[in-house]
């Protein structure tokens, strides 16, 4: 168990651009009721690649912000949660310990955790930093998605408890692995093929990568798509 942090942004131009984007989170004291869409008031720019019932909460690990900062430096960006676009914080919680398919009791929703997050170019703009994106996939420490069971209300200081495991095995740092650096471990990319509660877009690029035998540009795109 541990107790999270809630946040939530409005769309607005990144910084020095005229595209508009979610990216910058906010802590709320809540409650906001969540639903198989998000939390209410938060807003994501462009619907194709955010969002939605896959992704309708995202988690980044607060452990990851010191390991950050000793990387960048004193960012400004680094001295509170929000700064990757997250809508829950916590410490204890990370890549390597969580897997797909973990169901936690948040707040008074029940949530699944559906696929790791893949960066995109906004967080590039958002740092200034121009690898920043890149720095995030290749470390692994991406945070991760959430789909919704059970609507409810959350809010900052609430408990975040692990209820059940279905596929312990496969922990995010499993999956990065696969996806990222293995890349054409033809059982590794089966059995993600056949992961059912993983999601479906991430079981087709795993399936993709069979067919074709051949690994596709995972860079970050304009678009923020794979």
């Amino acid at each position: 168990m541990t107790t999270i942090t809630l946040l939530t942004g409005k769309a607005a131009p990144l910084p020095g651009s005229d595209r508009l984007s979610g990216i910058a989170k906010h802590p709320v004291a809540g409650p906001l009721i969540l639903d198989s869409q998000g939390f209410p008031g938060d807003e994501q720019a462009d619907r194709r690649v955010h969002g939605g019932p896959e992704k309708a909460v995202h988690h980044y690990p607060r452990d990851h912000y010191a390991t950050w900062t000793g990387e960048l430096g004193p960012l400004p960006l680094l001295e509170s949660p929000g700064a990757f676009g997250e809508n829950v914080s916590a410490t204890g919680l990370t890549e390597a310990g969580v897997a797909v398919g973990d169901i936690f009791r948040l707040g008074g929703a029940l949530v699944q955790v559906s696929q790791g997050r893949q960066p995109c170019w906004k967080l590039s703009q958002r740092f200034g930093v121009p690898d920043m994106a890149r720095r995030v996939q290749d470390t692994g420490r991406t945070g991760w998605y959430y789909r919704v069971l059970e609507p409810g209300p959350v809010a900052s200081g609430d408990a975040l408890v692990l209820i059940d495991r279905p596929a312990a095995d496969w922990t995010l740092q499993r999956l990065w692995h696969a996806l990222y650096i293995s890349r054409l471990d033809r059982a590794e990319l089966q059995a993600i093929a056949a992961l059912d509660i993983l999601a479906e877009g991430w079981r087709r690029h795993a399936q993709r990568r069979l067919d074709s035998g051949r690994v596709e540009d995972w860079s970050p795109r304009l678009d923020g798509t794979p």
